[in-house]
């Protein structure tokens, strides 16, 4: 396996256990609809929450969730009407992101980002 898939699977396990510390329940990771593919969803309080984790070695040239374009979004608010409905979920829903990033010292840092774009910014 690649280092970026390495990384990528570090920084989704730390996103996962930051969530967990929060008292956020897990529900699902990496699932899939079609082409989407959602991180992690997870349920705290009376919400649902989708949250795309995005991991750089460096945010020289952009900000990890920079990465998140509109065909992204798509396929993310796509998959989560999946999970929904299959699963007869009828609470509000938001949309995060967790980047992680390493800081001047090597050491990686979390930040989350809640409501970090709508439904409707998928059009």
């Amino acid at each position: 396996m690649a280092d970026h898939n390495d990384f990528g699977k570090l920084a989704e396990e730390l996103a996962e256990n930051f969530l967990v510390e929060k008292n956020y329940k897990i529900l699902a990771k990496n699932y899939r609809y079609l082409k989407a593919e959602i991180d992690i969803i997870a349920q705290f309080e009376n919400q649902i929450v989708i949250v795309e984790v995005k991991a750089r070695a460096t945010d020289a040239f952009m900000l990890p969730q920079e990465a998140i374009n509109k065909k992204k979004i798509r396929l993310i608010v796509s998959a989560a009407n999946e999970f929904l409905e299959t699963n007869n979920i009828e609470l509000e829903t938001r949309f995060d992101v967790i980047s992680v990033l390493p800081n001047e010292k090597g050491k990686l840092e979390i930040t989350h980002i809640e409501n970090a774009f709508y439904a409707f910014d998928a059009n």
